[in-house]
């Protein structure tokens, strides 16, 4: 027999001082702007980071639930669009820039520490808790404005034109927050609605901007998928909200039928992001990517509220009409989510090939919407309006569904990139 060709063994790492390794592990700097991981996948870390958010919503939520009148909903949606920013610019932050070390870990665990303080003034965010929770929340934005700053720090000079205009967004950001805290609650409230529309939409042009010819791929899967697990953390609310109405009052018959049906939205929630948006990436150039990130922003908030609303709906599940601020957001809600879902729809990379399939569905959930509102202005009991919306929301995926079919495609499946 030949001799056998002995195969090399693998060479054993050197050894790392301990002062060198610590240094490294410790104040290692984020990587740069172009040096975008696409192999990786959603860490331990980010799972626990985006945990701290599911205290935040819900007490914005339960605030809700308790206050279903204008200016409850009106500071809902403010406080909602504060948490969301400060969720977005961490969550990318670790997506293009963090590491498995301890510089990032130190700096996440930071940030936790400052979100479940601000997690104890959310729920009276729209009287004098507010002022601490300006405060801190101006630091969050320090602290996300110094990671960033880190990063523009080593950036080569060519790809330092939008991170600098990213700074100074976050710079004026922290004076507008820092510079209502002393304000009443009703102008410190206006103040953060301004900052929260201005944010956003400064936040839309740079990205739409730097994104017009990329030089890079930003667009990963776990990118994606964060977005996706963030609807997951608001879509247990609607669960929450159905156990606390049940828990609060008479758990007769119709009260668990009513409850039973409201799960039952959220499941159409559920299903219908699953399925028609949620792990498909969207395309990286033009508006499509902004409009992709920031029609995430109103649809959490839709899915949040309705849990705050099907609290109040449990509750009165022996009314004969449903209360008209119960039934205004619950309804509202539903709408509100089909309409984000229509505009979100567009921007996936695989819009223009299944444009046959998607052109009709956005057609569906738009009709849908309006008849979510009907449902809504009409005011039946709310084991019917919520068995409506159920129904409304089960239409639209069967038409989705039956539209894939004739492409020749499931639903679910998603088509190469």
């Amino acid at each position: 027999m030949p001799d056998r060709v002995p195969r090399p063994r693998p060479a054993h790492p050197q050894a790392v001082p301990l002062g060198t390794g610590a240094r490294r592990w410790l104040f290692r700097p984020p990587r740069r702007h172009g040096e975008v991981d696409t192999g990786r996948s959603v860490s331990f870390l980010e799972l626990f980071y985006d945990l701290v958010y599911v205290v935040l919503v819900g007490q914005a939520a339960h605030a809700l639930a308790e206050d279903l009148s204008w200016r409850g909903a009106a500071t809902f949606a403010v406080v909602f669009g504060l948490v969301w920013i400060a969720w977005l610019n961490g969550s990318l932050f670790y997506e293009m820039h963090g590491r498995e070390d301890g510089h990032t870990r130190s700096l996440v665990f930071v940030q936790m520490l400052l979100l479940a303080l601000m997690a104890v003034y959310v729920g009276h965010a729209g009287g004098r808790d507010g002022r601490t929770l300006a405060v801190l929340y101006a630091v969050l934005l320090a602290l996300l404005g110094y990671q960033w700053y880190s990063v523009y720090r080593q950036d080569p000079p060519e790809l330092r034109a939008t991170p600098r205009r990213y700074l100074a967004a976050v710079a004026a950001g922290i004076a507008v927050i820092a510079a209502s805290a002393p304000l009443s609650p009703d102008a410190r409230l206006v103040v953060w609605a301004v900052f929260v529309v201005a944010w956003c939409a400064v936040a839309c042009v740079i990205i739409a901007v730097w994104r017009r010819g990329p030089s890079y791929d930003v667009v990963t899967d776990p990118m994606v998928e964060r977005f996706g697990l963030f609807i997951i953390i608001v879509l247990g609310e609607v669960v929450i909200g159905v156990v606390d109405g049940l828990t609060a009052g008479e758990r007769g018959p119709r009260a668990v039928a009513t409850g039973l049906l409201g799960l039952a939205v959220g499941f159409g929630f559920w299903w219908n992001y699953a399925d028609l948006a949620a792990g498909r990436k969207p395309r990286e150039t033009g508006r499509s990517l902004a409009t992709w990130i920031f029609a995430h922003l109103p649809l959490t908030m839709a899915v949040a509220a309705s849990g705050a609303g099907m609290v109040a709906l449990v509750e009165h599940a022996a009314d004969h009409r449903t209360p008209a601020p119960v039934s205004r957001l619950t309804a509202g809600s539903v709408s509100a989510m089909l309409l984000t879902t229509v505009v979100l729809l567009p921007t996936l990379t695989d819009y223009r090939r299944y444009a046959r399939a998607y052109r009709p569905v956005r057609a569906a959930l738009a009709v849908a919407a309006v008849v979510a509102l009907l449902a809504g202005w009409s005011r039946p009991a709310p084991w019917l309006l919520a068995l409506v919306l159920a129904l409304l929301l089960l239409a639209t995926w069967l038409f989705a569904f039956v539209r894939w079919l004739r492409e020749g495609s499931l639903i679910n499946e998603r088509p190469a990139d």
